[in-house]
């Protein structure tokens, strides 16, 4: 019996992979958030482990205030890295898999062209630094799978997606930045694409190859493009209009172009990667039936 662990599970990625996970007959699941395993406490995490011995853990808990962040590196260090640190110790002796969840602000942001895995990271944010730190932390391990993504949102949680709805029904306009370019990821394609990574495995329908990979949906916008899309499928005749990042002074430098190169992943586990306003489709008409 292949038990998967869960970590963060109450989160946007960890909801979906919870909601996905009934189409996986045979495999075991075990979801926990911090009320479950703390993973900041390293007797905890070691004791979990030991007693449920999981096959393979995905690893969805983190600090993700990134403005907060700011203020609370220690935290977030702790939660990012150390909590990861406190994982790969647990695993010794063991041949679990650990696939790692990371994200695009581990780069600066001026690259001319999409972020391979290859490409060395410079974060310029405290949360930056922290997923940075918890990546190094995560490949200490030789059985670890780090996936990288970028601009999250799902139907669970809070995210810009479902503040742009809101927003648009009550607002007489809306002022949304253009000079930020990345690739929205839907949280349910991650996690179909984790899922179906494991089971490929598990199946040998593919090897198990440890590393880094990028996972974003295809294709590039603007924050504004998406607050675009977001209004136009809402059926909202709310006008969206383009401002730059400097009209919204924050603590935080956020990347300005984060876009992830994605060949590496689709190749290796064959994956169909949906285009971003396919996926955000998806997920505004799974909200509007909610």
């Amino acid at each position: 019996m292949t038990t998967i662990l869960v970590t963060g599970a109450s989160g946007q990625l960890g909801s979906e992979i919870r909601e996905r996970s009934s189409r996986y007959k045979g495999y075991t699941f075990i979801f926990t958030d911090t009320d479950e395993l703390d993973i900041t406490d390293a007797a905890a995490t070691a004791a979990f482990i030991a007693d449920n011995a999981p096959s393979w853990i995905i690893n969805c808990a983190a600090y993700t205030a990134v403005d907060r962040a700011e203020e609370e590196e220690e935290l977030a260090t702790l939660i990012n890295a150390r909590g990861v640190e406190n994982i790969v110790n647990a695993l010794a002796g063991t041949d679990c898999r650990l696939i790692h969840i990371s994200t695009d602000y581990i780069f600066d942001g001026n690259s001319p062209a999409p972020y391979t895995e290859d490409d060395i990271p410079s974060p310029s944010s405290a949360y930056g630094r922290s997923k940075l730190a918890g990546e190094k932390a995560a490949m200490r391990w030789p059985h670890t799978m780090i996936v990288r993504t970028s601009w999250l949102y799902s139907s669970y949680g809070n995210n810009f997606v479902k503040t742009i709805l809101v927003r648009a029904g009550s607002s007489s306009s809306l002022k949304v930045v253009f000079d930020q370019a990345g690739s929205p990821t839907y949280a349910a394609d991650l996690a179909a694409a984790i899922l179906e990574i494991i089971s490929g495995v598990i199946q040998n329908r593919h090897l198990f190859v440890p590393g880094i990979f990028n996972y974003s949906n295809e294709g590039v916008c603007s924050w504004f493009d998406v607050a675009t899309e977001i209004v136009t499928a809402a059926g909202s005749q709310c006008p969206v209009l383009p401002v730059r990042s400097s009209e919204y002074p924050s603590k935080v430098r956020r990347p300005a172009y984060s876009v992830l190169d994605n060949g590496k992943i689709r190749e290796c586990y064959d994956l169909d990667i949906p285009h971003w306003r396919t996926s955000l489709e998806n997920c505004i008409a799974k909200i509007k039936k909610k």
